[in-house]
């Protein structure tokens, strides 16, 4: 793909050196480094890194927009519609591919089904991960939240988290983690659904 300034994208949108763009990059930069990783691991399955990189950067973009002030956000969007305003604030420039990423990189994707059974303010889409790249961020995004310092979450907690929102949720990230994770020497482990997944120092740190 052709070069994209992904920090300079962010910076048309973010104050620089303000608290929420601070608290985007630092997040971001931590799921490219992660998602970025993932994909050195993995062999048999060519992968876009620049590509790859730029998503990782940009796939939250759209949190300006939302009402989430515990990270600095003081919109009036619903923090569930951050994947849209990014599709849409990329799409804006010519960055179709990449807008993608934004839409279908919330929990392990959502679905038309989803949208319907929890009244989502959300089109009637399916919007989940269907490249290896998308999936990959989508993946590596599950590991860091932006309001506990940057501290990158074990696969358990994920795991649990996202048993929340349903057993399929867990059981889709559970799929990723064995593809994703294959290269530990450690023994597996038990989440708290009983499911054995293998822990390395990428996952677990």
């Amino acid at each position: 793909m052709m070069h994209v300034d992904a920090e300079a994208i962010i910076f048309e949108y973010y104050r620089r050196g303000s608290p929420l763009a601070d608290t985007l990059l630092d997040h971001s930069r931590r799921v490219r480094d992660k998602a970025l990783a993932v994909a050195s691991g993995l062999t048999g399955e060519p992968v876009d890194l620049d590509f790859l990189s730029a998503a990782a950067m940009l796939h939250d973009i759209g949190i300006i927009e939302t009402a989430a002030p515990s990270i600095h956000c003081h919109g009036m969007q619903p923090y569930v519609r951050h994947g849209i305003i990014g599709r849409r604030m990329l799409e804006a420039h010519g960055l179709d591919r990449l807008a993608l990423v934004c839409e279908r990189h919330i929990g392990t994707g959502i679905t038309r089904e989803d949208v319907r059974r929890q009244r989502l303010p959300l089109p009637s889409r399916d919007m989940a991960p269907l490249s290896l790249e998308e999936t990959i961020v989508c993946y590596a995004d599950k590991f860091f939240s932006k309001t506990n310092g940057g501290c990158e979450h074990t696969a358990e907690q994920v795991t649990a988290d996202l048993a929340r929102y349903g057993a399929e949720k867990a059981a889709v990230f559970l799929a990723w983690h064995r593809r994703f994770e294959t290269r530990s020497s450690a023994p597996p482990v038990m989440t708290d659904m009983g499911d054995r997944v293998h822990a390395d120092s990428r996952s677990t740190s």
